[in-house]
């Protein structure tokens, strides 16, 4: 059971980031956005992934942590793609 709300979970947090990532192409600014944060998240989802494979606990649930990783990752991309635009900017 405990495993099911670690599904949901992961794949809740999965569902917001194509949606940021989208939302990063068109704004095209960085405003409003903190790239701290978005480090954090990739070290959350890191240590997921760590903890998964130490505890030799790696079921399908890993896969949603490694594809969130990825999103995030991305995310990050265009956010310092945007913050380079709006320094161009100024």
């Amino acid at each position: 059971m405990a495993e099911l709300f670690e599904v949901f979970m992961v794949v809740l947090f999965g569902l917001s980031w194509p949606l940021n990532i989208i939302k990063s192409i068109k704004s095209r600014t960085a405003k409003g956005r903190s790239i701290f944060f978005v480090i954090c998240v990739m070290i959350g989802y890191l240590c997921g992934i760590i903890s998964k494979i130490l505890s030799d606990t790696i079921t399908y649930v890993f896969i949603f942590y490694c594809l969130n990783l990825v999103m995030v990752g991305i995310d990050l991309a265009f956010l310092l793609r945007n913050i380079k635009l709006d320094k161009s900017l100024v």
